[in-house]
This record gives structure tokens, sequence and C-alpha cells, in this order.
């Protein structure tokens, strides 16, 4: 009652520099190779640059590089930005970029990152402003791990303890803000770094009010005390005044994840393709997007992001189609007094993912396949349930990237154990595809082999694809220009000004 009264006298004390926020959970660790988590990500890419980031377009540009160049299939030369410093205002440079890789290959560090890296041979120093880095191989992600954080070498080399270091606190960066103050559970505060290469954001002070409580979040939203707010589909259909429109404008657009029905297929009855199929058809997209977000949401048909030239558009999409789905059944000897029974497992802290169950559960219930549904808590489903297979099915999902990468999901080698081919799918042409795409830097080649892999994945169901939710922001009408975009709405965040 304290924290929500002290919450409420913000608008007297609110700036118009100022932009207010909140987050539902503490930051884990704010270097940018050791952000995992939600909160930890959207802090730490205030603070950090990387050599590259993608413009408003998706088209990959410098950002800590002024320039860069393909010299050939294994090699970019990166000119580094001159008079760029860390918030410290020490100097940045080509040796903090070696850094960073260094630090990834650090045998005191952890970090799903590293992976990317494999790739990289080493990482040649030509002057300080200039340096080359050498592939093994030729690699199709070769631009866009640079898009990680680079790390400040003066501060890191002689850290014994990267993981539990005072940096993972409070960090240093080049990016557009820089820590000013962090107190866990109640707010951090950024203010603008005044030498930022790109120029001084407007808006000079980013707050984080930290409140786990969603309805509080909400409440405040309400009241104006916020200036982006994330809105689900209920709010926004059922909850919010017709006031709130006065003040807020509501920027929507498709999420970065999508929610799937998996199939282990080491499963002798989901073996069946014709079963798969059939439950494919039996299923309703449009109503669960109609029921779970009020139509606030598209239906899903492959695995890699919609616009992107991975997705295959022209591949025709599955439709809701009971009498097919009734009539494969039958040709398996199943029927309404011989029904298909199997279960699925999905999270039980998830609402959304339980109401999903429900209403998958009640659909294929029409052309007579009982489900039941077993919930699980997250720990739990990972141990007990996702790590060693033990499921028919499972409700989960997955995000999308503006450039993906099948491997971990697709190829045969995710299939072994800790890894994310979690519904054991095999098929060789896949592979080869996945291997022949992973040395491929050519965009155009690359979305071609994509499209392919797309088409082949559908065809064979291992999933049926359901949903991607919107991202539905609420921005105070006094902040401007906004202009959503597929790399984020926040892109162009250092351009925002706010009036009152």
């Amino acid at each position: 009652m304290i924290r929500i009264f002290f919450l409420l006298l913000l608008p007297f004390w609110l700036h118009a520099s100022t932009l207010y926020q909140t987050l539902s959970s503490n930051p884990a660790r704010l270097n940018p190779l050791l952000a995992t988590d939600t909160a930890s990500s959207k802090i730490s890419g205030y603070i950090f640059s990387g050599l590259l980031k993608y413009d408003e377009n998706a088209s990959v540009v410098g950002d800590l590089a002024l320039d860069f160049e393909r010299l050939d299939e294994k090699r970019v030369l990166f000119a580094l930005r001159r008079g760029v410093k860390w918030h410290d205002g020490h100097p940045f440079g080509a040796w903090d970029v070696a850094f960073t890789f260094d630090f990834l290959h650090n045998p005191k560090v952890s970090t799903p990152f590293a992976h990317d890296f494999e790739a990289v041979e080493k990482i040649e120093i030509i002057d300080d402003h200039t340096l080359i880095v050498h592939y093994k191989k030729p690699y199709f992600k070769m631009l866009e791990i640079w898009m990680m954080g680079i790390l400040p070498k003066h501060l890191l080399e002689n850290d014994s303890s990267p993981l539990t270091s005072i940096f993972n606190t409070h960090p240093v960066g080049t990016g557009p803000y820089k820590m000013e103050k962090i107190e866990l559970s109640k707010e951090i505060r950024l203010v603008a770094n005044e030498a930022y290469y790109e120029g001084v954001p407007s808006i000079k002070e980013l707050v984080f009010s930290i409140i786990p409580d969603p309805s509080t979040s909400f409440y405040l939203a309400q009241k104006g005390v916020l200036d982006l707010y994330g809105l689900d589909a209920m709010q926004l259909a059922k909850k919010v005044k017709p006031s709130f429109f006065e003040t807020y404008q509501i920027v929507e657009e498709s999420a970065k994840a999508y929610t799937y029905l998996g199939f282990n297929l080491a499963k002798p009855l989901f073996q069946e393709s014709d079963i798969r199929e059939a439950i494919a058809a039996a299923i309703d997209k449009k109503e669960l997007v109609d029921i779970l977000f009020f139509g606030h949401g598209t239906q899903c048909y492959g695995p890699f992001l919609p616009s992107t030239n991975a997705y295959n558009d022209a591949y025709a999409k599955p439709t809701y189609n009971p009498q097919k789905a009734k009539a494969l059944l039958a040709k398996h000897g199943y029927s309404t007094s011989n029904p298909l029974r199997f279960e699925i497992a999905t999270n039980s802290a998830n609402p959304t993912r339980m109401a999903a169950a429900q209403i998958l559960q009640n659909q294929l219930s029409r052309v007579g396949v009982e489900v039941s549904i077993r919930a699980v808590e997250w720990q739990a489903f990972l141990n007990t349930v996702v790590h060693p297979k033990a499921f028919d099915a499972i409700l989960l999902g997955w995000s999308l990237s503006i450039l993906p990468d099948a491997y971990a999901l697709w190829h045969s080698d995710g299939m072994q154990s800790g890894g994310f081919n979690l519904v054991s799918f095999r098929d060789a042409s896949v592979d080869a595809l996945i291997e022949e795409a992973q040395s491929v830097v050519d965009r155009e080649k690359f979305g071609a082999l994509y499209r392919e892999i797309f088409a082949k994945i559908v065809e064979a169901n291992p999933y049926v694809f359901l949903y991607i939710p919107n991202d539905i922001v609420a921005v105070k009408r006094t902040i401007s220009p906004i202009r959503p975009s597929i790399v984020g709405l926040e892109h162009n965040i250092i351009e925002w000004k706010k009036e009152e």
C-alpha cells in the first residue's frame, strides 16, 4: 500500500526530459554478453553499442564501426569511429573489440552467445581504429554477430570473477545512455550520454520503476504516469477507459515470437504423418487468435519471421478443415467411438498458454480426439518434461529473428540431450539445406535456401504453428517522432522529444 501511494506521487515529479517506464523484474547482469533475461537485455541495450546494427529497414549499417567491408567470404574489415569514448571518458578502440571476443572464450564465463562466434578464427588489429575479423569458413552471420555489445577492456581485463563482477550492476558502455542509479527492486535511472557519437539524446533521463505486479503497472498507465507501457490484448479490448486514448497512442505490431503445438516424433503415434496432418486440420487458428487476443494477433504458418526473405509466402497455407481431419483419422481406425487420445504438456505459469491448451482440447474434441492437459511449473516443466522429452505433445513458443538460424531447432544434431530440437525432427534434406546455408553470405541465396527449409518443415508437420500475438505499446501522445519498425519501436529513441 505504501509502495502504491509512493508511486501515485510520481505525477507531481514528472519531467518533460524524462521517460518513465516499468520493469517486472530486476536485471540479473547488465553485461551484454551475459544479459540473457528480458530486463537485463533491455537495460544493457541502452548502455552498450555493437560494431554494427540494423537500421529501421532492417539493413545492416555501422554503429561503432564507421565503415565495414567484406574483403572476401572469410574476412571482414571494420573501420572504427574515431573519438568515441566509454562513459568513464576512456577512449574506445580496436583493443576493446578483441577483448570482447576473448571474453566469450574465458573459461570462467558461461554464455549462450559464444556459439555465434565459433566460426571466428582470429581478430587482426591493424591499428587503433582498424581491424580484420578472420573466419574459419564462410559464415552467414559474419556481420550480424557484431551487433553484440562491445565491452571495455580497461575495466574488465583484470576482473577475476566476471559472473559476479560489480560491472554487472554498474556497467560502462558507449551507448546513448549511461547508468546513473540502480536500486534493485526499486528503480533504475539512466542519463543521456552527452558524448554519444550519433548525437545527444533529446530525452535526458530514462527511469524504470521495478514493479512485479502487472495490475500496479496498469494502474499507473491509466493514471498517465508512464510514458511507455506494454498492454495485453485483454487490457486494450476490455479494461482501458476512453480517456486513455486521449493520453496515449497505441502502437501495435506482430511480436517476434510464435506459439506452437509440437509432436514428439519419437512416439509411434506421431510418426504417422496422417495423424499429424489430421490434428493440424482440426485446429482453428483464427478462433485461437480471436479468443486469446481479441483479434490482436495473426495466425502462424511457419518457423521464420514474416516479411523477411526467409519466409515462404508462396507456400500454400494450411487451412482449418475438420472434415479432412475426420477422414484422415478414419483411415487409421479412429472415430468418436474409438477416439485418438494424447496429452498436451505446457507451462502452468503462462495463463495464455493454459487457455490455448483448453481451446485446443475443445477444438480437437469436435473431430473425436480426446486430449488431456498436463500443466507443470516452469522449472519442473523443463527438468521433467522438456529436456527428457517425456511428452506426447508440448505447447511452447520460440522467438523469431530477422536473420534466422534453423540449426538449433531443426537440424538433427539438436536432438541430442540438451539440444533444442525438442520434437526429434529428422530430415536429411533439411539437414543438408541448413548446413549449406551456414556458409552462404549472399543474402538472396540464403533467403532462397531458407524458403526451401520453411516449405519442407511445414510439409512435414512436426509442429502445428499456431499464432503470433501482437506487441501492443501505449505511447504518450506528447512523445515524437514515433516510427514503428521491424527492428523495434525504440530504434530512433535518440530523436524522441517529449512535450508537456
